[in-house]
């Protein structure tokens, strides 16, 4: 596992040119110079020559940042930002009683039994929704579905996405028995957490399978971290195995596009599917909604004041349903209507979740 000090080349890269300034949806908002990577990187070089520590303070100018790598993208000098912020995370919260204590609600011994009672419910769940069972025919598509831990407590998602995929008749699902993708547990520097789930996760892929699908940005973004090159977001999958989706109603929709969410090149190809529906770009489409899970815990107010302007581009749409494939980003869009005042406010849904909704599906 790399240490900050294996970094110092790439830290040291940087010219301080300040083009991540213009990208920063936090420094947009707060023009403080320390929420940009420079900033960071610059505090981070005091570090590695003993001129500062790794302290609380510094520890609050990491957690400053919404991870959505849109720094990175416009890099120059292309470091990897975001390696090196967890790097040092993981460096200062091993040191602090309340990153070991964060660490254990981490460990699979707390953590992963919450999910496995999630699934427990779900399972439950499924009772009345009516679940198909499993094909024993072998079919000429095989697709590994990692439905994420928002699936496995809140499965609308899930049940939408097998909703569509029954409709081919030459598609398989399998399913696994995967851990978290992992993403909490960089954002909290616990590297050796994400490396035991990247492990387990890796190992369940001992089957032939065409495409592993996900129906979650996040957790699509992080499997293709692992080394994967199979991986799909359901959406993508979609698009490139046509059908019709008929809504009997005119309806109007905008698309968020999360930040970890790589290319919407797909977008106009699930359009062109629906009938009666009318695509309506909103002004910053790609724009950060500003939740991204603790960052909205850690910075609320600085989170709120993102949404809000999201929910502004989105209510000037005058859509019927904001889409996006991230359930984080789902709750991002939530918390800016609410802080906006917008109670009259378009449906959030899941991409696949709204595909599902057709009146025929064909």
């Amino acid at each position: 596992m790399k240490t900050l000090k294996d970094f110092a080349s790439d830290i040291n890269k940087c010219s301080k040119c300040g083009l991540c300034q213009s990208v920063c949806p936090v420094y947009k908002e707060t023009g403080n110079d320390c929420a940009v990577s420079r900033g960071k990187f610059v505090m981070l070089d005091g570090v590695l020559k003993g001129d500062l520590q790794l302290n609380k303070t510094i520890n609050k100018y990491l957690d400053l940042c919404l991870k959505c790598g849109k720094c990175k993208d416009f890099c120059p000098s292309n470091i990897d930002v975001c390696k090196i912020f967890e790097t040092a995370k993981y460096e200062y919260a091993r040191k602090t009683f309340w990153g070991r204590f964060l660490w254990i609600l981490e460990s699979k011994y707390v953590f992963d039994s919450c999910i496995k009672i999630a699934g427990m419910v779900q399972k439950f769940l499924n009772s009345f929704y009516g679940r198909s069972k499993k094909q024993s025919a072998k079919k000429n598509l095989r697709v590994i579905y990692f439905k994420g831990c928002v699936n496995k407590v809140y499965p609308k998602v899930e049940n939408a996405l097998k909703k569509i995929l029954s409709g081919y008749d030459d598609v398989e699902i399998i399913e696994k028995d995967f851990s978290c993708c992992g993403l909490p547990f960089l954002s909290s520097g616990n590297l050796e957490r994400f490396e035991e789930v990247k492990k387990h996760n890796l190992g369940l892929l001992n089957c032939d399978y065409d495409y592993i699908l996900t129906d979650c940005a996040s957790c699509e973004d992080t499997l293709k971290s692992y080394g994967i090159e199979t991986v799909l977001n359901a959406a993508e999958f979609i698009s490139q195995h046509p059908k019709k989706f008929i809504f009997k109603k005119h309806i109007k929709v905008t698309f968020h596009k999360p930040c970890h969410l790589q290319k919407v090149d797909f977008l106009p190809e699930i359009l062109g599917m629906c009938e009666n529906v009318e695509y309506i770009e909103m002004q910053g489409m790609d724009d950060c909604c500003g939740f991204a899970g603790e960052f909205a815990l850690k910075n609320n107010t600085i989170s709120r004041a993102i949404g809000r302007k999201k929910a502004q581009n989105i209510m000037e749409t005058k859509a019927d349903y904001v889409l996006s494939l991230c359930p984080s980003c789902n709750l991002g869009l939530h918390q800016g209507f609410l802080a906006n005042k917008n109670f009259n406010h378009p449906e959030i849904k899941n991409l696949v979740e709204f595909l599902a909704l057709a009146d025929e599906i064909i």
